[in-house]
């Protein structure tokens, strides 16, 4: 007794939880290291720490929600049937929504603002006749780089959710 709705909510949470999770990995194994030994990991930028954390936070409540939304979908009742309780789940799906689009724009402002000020940096250096400032201007690309590509299932995730929040409060009574 499925209704489109309940299946669009269903695979609406379970891609935000997927995409939330595949943005964890990508961001933690972000690094990397000078030949001088110097090691730069993604846990030394606050930003992406925020990151991480918006990832992990959604795919925890993703998590959490995701047996509602399979009874929702196979009995076409939902779990909440209280005023209260409703409206708590309306309103905790917005926060969530909320809270990644917040770690989406700091995931890519980190990487930009950054990128920006190291190759501004190195430039600075190399107009001085130092010239071994090359490999951290490659190194520390490629580092934000990544950092952007960690990024961009976060903003799947938050675009998921989003569109979730549409459904589900066009459909409040």
């Amino acid at each position: 007794m499925e209704t489109p709705r309940a299946m669009a909510i269903l695979v609406l949470r379970l891609f935000t939880m997927l995409l939330c999770a595949a943005s964890v990995p990508l961001m933690i194994t972000n690094s990397f290291q000078l030949s001088g030994g110097e090691k730069t990991k993604y846990s030394d930028i606050k930003g992406y720490r925020y990151v991480v954390a918006a990832a992990i936070g959604g795919f925890a409540y993703s998590l959490i929600q995701l047996p509602f939304a399979i009874y929702y979908a196979v009995t076409g009742k939902r779990v909440f049937h209280g005023r209260f309780l409703g409206l708590l789940d309306f309103y905790v799906d917005k926060v969530l929504t909320f809270f990644l689009a917040s770690g989406v724009g700091v995931g890519f402002g980190v990487s930009s603002e950054l990128k920006r000020f190291i190759n501004g940096f190195v430039d600075t250096i190399e107009t001085s006749g130092i010239q071994t400032f090359e490999e951290l201007r490659k190194k520390s690309q490629s580092f934000f780089d990544r950092g952007n590509l960690a990024t961009a299932p976060l903003l799947a995730g938050f675009t998921t959710m989003a569109v979730l929040t549409i459904i589900t409060s066009y459909t409040r009574k």
